[in-house]
């Protein structure tokens, strides 16, 4: 379980497919004091396991299955990753509940600088517009965010400078894919409702 509140970002050493899965390798610095082989880390709001760590770097291993349903597909040595360790209950809670497991990919179709701040505008495909609530929570890379508009191609959210500076969100532009995850206590309520009627 995370937060979508990056501590940092990382940077892409490596990412390609070996003999048993994809093979990512990651230059990090806050997420890895007391990271530990099997602990979960958030990559681009993709729940991963650590399977190798050293002085300044962590390495997951992908499953075929991850690659395809995540913007991972678009990963270059060199390329800007949020990271995020997961939740510990005896720190603050920011941010809101996001559980690393990334629903579908988006396509940012409008980033423009509005002021001071950034307007970013990403395409959702059709039978996931259900989840789209306006002032509702989304996670975008990773990145915890309030659905500020919704129309019928999907939705808009504003980045202030702290985002943009802490997250990888400032080097996207338009045609960029990005990995999103709804709110999780909308998708159990559908499931809910959907238990109720059936039993009608």
């Amino acid at each position: 379980m995370f937060t979508g509140i990056v501590e940092e970002k990382g940077r892409v050493l490596s990412f390609a497919k070996g003999e048993r899965a994809w093979n990512l390798e990651l230059a990090a610095d806050k997420v890895l004091p007391g990271l530990k082989i099997g602990d979960s880390v958030a990559v681009n709001g993709c729940c991963l396991t650590a399977v190798s760590i050293g002085d300044d770097w962590v390495g997951f291993e992908l499953l075929e299955e991850t690659v395809r349903l995540t913007g991972f597909t678009e990963l270059q040595a060199g390329a800007a990753v949020n990271l995020e360790r997961s939740l510990r209950f005896n720190g603050e809670m920011g941010g809101h509940f996001v559980t690393g497991h990334i629903d579908c990919r988006g396509e940012i179709d409008a980033c423009e600088k509005r002021g001071d701040d950034v307007y970013l505008h990403v395409a959702v495909p059709g039978e996931f517009q259900r989840y789209l609530i306006y002032k509702g929570s989304i996670a975008i890379e990773g990145v915890s965010l309030t659905v500020a508009e919704v129309d019928e191609s999907g939705l808009a959210v504003w980045l202030i400078p702290h985002t943009l500076e802490v997250t990888n969100l400032s080097e996207k532009q338009s045609g960029d894919v990005v990995n999103l995850e709804f709110d999780l206590l909308g998708k159990y309520v559908e499931r809910l409702l959907g238990e109720v009627d059936d039993r009608r």
